[in-house]
């Protein structure tokens, strides 16, 4: 089992920055993947950005490119994501998530583990 808490979330206006960290806990000792989904209100669950477990390979939505950065320390056990020139489009419940596998995907079914998110509200 892998426990996951994120955190950063909060209310930020258009163009500005936050900072998310996802703190994991439980079976950290195995390689794992790791990636951040988002969840607006009506609207399915989507891909954010995702990170191999040794950071290497990081992978975006097309329409995120050049505004997230997802990065990890290992020897803390967590995950970030800074996202830049927010809009308030970005505003949804940010989830994190593990993939038992050291390859990271973009792909909700790929994911293992999953936090309870944190909210991000971008006001105009």
């Amino acid at each position: 089992q892998v426990q996951l808490v994120e955190s950063g979330g909060r209310l930020v206006q258009a163009g500005g920055s936050l900072r998310l960290s996802c703190a994991a806990s439980g079976r950290t000792s195995s390689s794992y993947a790791m990636g951040w989904f988002r969840q607006a209100p009506g609207k399915e669950r989507e891909f954010v950005a995702a990170i191999s477990w040794g950071g290497g390979n990081t992978y975006y939505a097309d329409s995120l490119k050049g505004r997230f950065t997802i990065s990890r320390d290992n020897a803390k056990n967590t995950l970030y994501l800074q996202m830049n020139s927010l809009k308030p489009e970005d505003t949804a419940v940010y989830f994190c998530a593990v993939r038992m596998s050291p390859f990271a995907g973009s792909s909700r079914s790929e994911y293992d583990y999953w936090g309870q998110g944190t909210q991000v509200t971008v006001s105009s």
